[in-house]
C-alpha cells in the first residue's frame, strides 16, 4: 500500500518497510495459504447455503412454504394496494415527476426525455446517454444503489474506529482504514476490537480473507439478483422489488409503512449513498497524498486551514 505513504516520508519509510529479506518473508506469509485453511474457509462459507438448501427440501421447509402460500394471496393484494398508494405519493412528491429538482437548477437545459422522474434521485443527469435503453436504465440504477449502500457501510466502518481512537473511547491496534490492509499485506495478525486473541480472520493471509469475503458476499448478492422469490421455499414472502424488498428481513423497523415518507426516504438514501461514494474517492486520495486517516486530516485542516488543505497537498508533490 505504498500509495498511502506521504511524499515527504516516502524515501525514509520505504527503506524501513521494504527491507529485502523481511519484505520477501512477509509477502510470502501474507500470500501463503495451506490447504487446511482453504478447506476450512470453503466449509465455513458453505454452511449458510447448505442450511438454506436443507431447510427448503425438508418437511419443515415444505410446511413453511405451505403456510406462506396460504398468506401470499392477501400479501399480494396488500402489495398491489401499496404500489397504488406509492404511485400517488410519487405524483404528489416534490422529488418525483416533471417538476422535480434538476441538476442544473434554473439554468435552461435539454434534459433527456427518457428520464421521467420515476426513480429516486433522478435529477435528469445522463450526459453520456447510458440510460436510453429502459432495461439498461433499471440495471444501472440497481448497480448504483448497491454500490451506494456498500459505500455508506464502508464510510461508517472507516470512520468509527478512527473516531473512537481519536476521542480516547477505545484503543485499536490499527484504527486507520488503509493501514489495516497494509498490515495484512505485511503478514501481521490483527485482533478485532483490540482484544488479544480475537481474530476470526485476523491471523489469516490476504488470500484466505479474500476468498472468504467473496463467498460470503457473492452468495447473498446472487440470491438477491435472482429475485426476491428465491426465499419463498423457506416460507418468506417479500412484498417489494429487487431494490426495496421490504418485509421483516429487509425492513424490520417498518420504515416503508407510510408510502409518502418512504418515497422521500428512498431519495435520502440514494443522495447519501452518492455522497458516500464520493467520500471514498476522497479517502483514497487523501491516503495517497498524506498517509493519514480522514479524521486526522480533518483535524489538521481545522487547526490550520490555510496550510493544511488540498491545494497545499498537491503543491507539495511538485517541490
Amino acid at each position: 500500500m505504498i500509495l498511502g505513504v506521504s511524499p515527504s516520508s516516502f524515501h525514509s519509510s520505504s527503506s524501513s518497510l521494504l527491507r529485502p529479506a523481511t519484505a520477501k518473508y512477509r509477502h510470502y506469509q501474507c500470500c501463503r495459504a495451506s490447504w487446511q485453511e482453504v478447506a476450512g474457509v470453503l466449509v465455513f462459507s458453505a454452511i449458510p447455503f447448505t442450511a438454506v438448501k436443507a431447510i427448503a427440501n425438508s418437511p419443515l421447509g415444505e410446511n413453511l412454504q405451505r403456510r406462506m402460500e396460504d398468506k401470499k394471496k392477501l400479501g399480494v393484494e396488500n402489495a398491489s394496494l401499496y404500489k397504488t398508494l406509492a404511485q400517488k405519493a410519487k405524483k404528489d412528491s416534490f422529488w418525483y415527476g416533471e417538476e422535480r429538482p434538476r441538476w442544473l437548477g434554473p439554468i435552461p437545459f435539454q434534459y433527456p426525455t427518457y428520464l421521467d422522474g420515476q426513480l429516486p434521485g433522478d435529477y435528469g443527469f445522463d450526459i453520456a446517454g447510458l440510460s436510453q435503453d429502459p432495461a439498461s436504465f433499471n440495471r444501472y440504477y440497481n448497480f448504483e444503489i448497491l454500490h451506494a449502500r456498500w459505500a455508506m457501510l464502508g464510510v461508517f466502518g472507516a470512520l468509527i474506529p478512527e473516531l473512537l481512537e481519536l476521542v480516547g473511547a477505545f484503543h485499536f491496534v490499527e484504527p486507520v482504514w488503509w493501514r489495516v490492509g497494509y498490515s495484512k499485506l505485511q503478514g501481521e495478525t490483527l485482533d478485532y476490537l483490540g482484544i488479544p486473541g480475537l481474530h476470526f480472520a485476523g491471523s489469516q493471509g490476504v488470500i484466505i480473507i479474500a476468498i472468504c469475503q467473496a463467498l460470503l458476499m457473492v452468495g447473498p448478492e446472487y440470491a438477491r439478483y435472482c429475485g426476491i422469490e428465491a426465499l419463498e421455499p423457506l416460507g418468506i414472502y417479500l412484498p417489494g422489488d429487487i431494490n426495496y424488498p421490504g418485509g421483516v428481513l429487509f425492513d424490520p423497523l417498518n420504515l416503508s409503512g407510510d408510502p409518502v415518507s418512504f418515497q422521500e426516504l428512498k431519495v435520502k438514501e440514494i443522495k447519501n449513498g452518492r455522497l458516500a461514494m464520493i467520500a471514498w474517492l476522497g479517502f483514497y486520495s487523501q491516503a495517497a497524498l498524506t498517509g493519514k486517516g480522514p479524521l486526522e486530516n480533518l483535524v489538521d485542516h481545522i487547526s490550520d486551514p490555510f496550510h493544511n488543505n488540498i491545494i497545499s497537498m498537491l503543491g507539495s508533490l511538485y517541490k
